[in-house]
């Protein structure tokens, strides 16, 4: 567990699995998050993945908590072991903790976890260029814009540029 003043982040579990296939089947959560166009996922489905993704040792998965209450999730996947890098990805799938630090907090958090205990050395994402609210926090956090790629993605009646954000591990090694 990793713990802030504001979130928790913590193992996801099977009890977590309905909350996520309801932000999964949420349209304004899902065309927030990019990729690809949002599309009806059965419980089945996301325990499935999620299933996976426990499995994957390359992969940290981590429910994000606060007030004793499931808010979001957070990964570090797709590790490069050759360039010590990885992606990151976080949803904060409760409305109510929209805007307000949260995510910010559990950004910092990751970052720590990725720098000081999984010795990566950069770590990046993808962004779409509307959500604006992201990339602010993103950069609050560290993360530039490294690139991106002109309407790369349809987003709800328009394509959307893909954002390439990153951090590198500061000299001395954590956040």
């Amino acid at each position: 567990m990793l713990i802030g003043e504001l979130v928790t982040l913590r193992a996801i579990e099977p009890d977590d699995y309905p909350m996520l296939a309801r932000w999964a089947n949420d349209v304004e959560v899902e065309l927030l998050g990019g990729g690809d166009p949002p599309a009806p996922r059965p419980l089945t489905s996301v325990s499935a993945m999620f299933d996976r993704m426990r499995d994957d040792r390359d992969a940290s998965n981590f429910a994000i908590v606060a007030d004793g209450l499931l808010i979001g999730q957070l990964g570090l996947h797709g590790v490069d072991h050759a360039a010590s890098t990885a992606e990151l990805g976080i949803t904060i799938g409760n409305r109510e903790y929209w805007g307000r630090g949260y995510g910010r907090e559990a950004l910092l958090l990751a970052l720590d976890y990725g720098f000081r205990l999984r010795n990566l050395r950069k770590i990046w994402l993808t962004v779409n260029a509307s959500n604006e609210r992201a990339i602010r926090a993103y950069a609050a956090v560290g993360f530039v814009e490294e690139g991106r790629q002109r309407e790369q993605v349809w987003n709800a009646g328009h394509y959307d540029d893909l954002v390439y954000m990153g951090i590198i591990r500061p000299p001395s090694g954590g956040r």
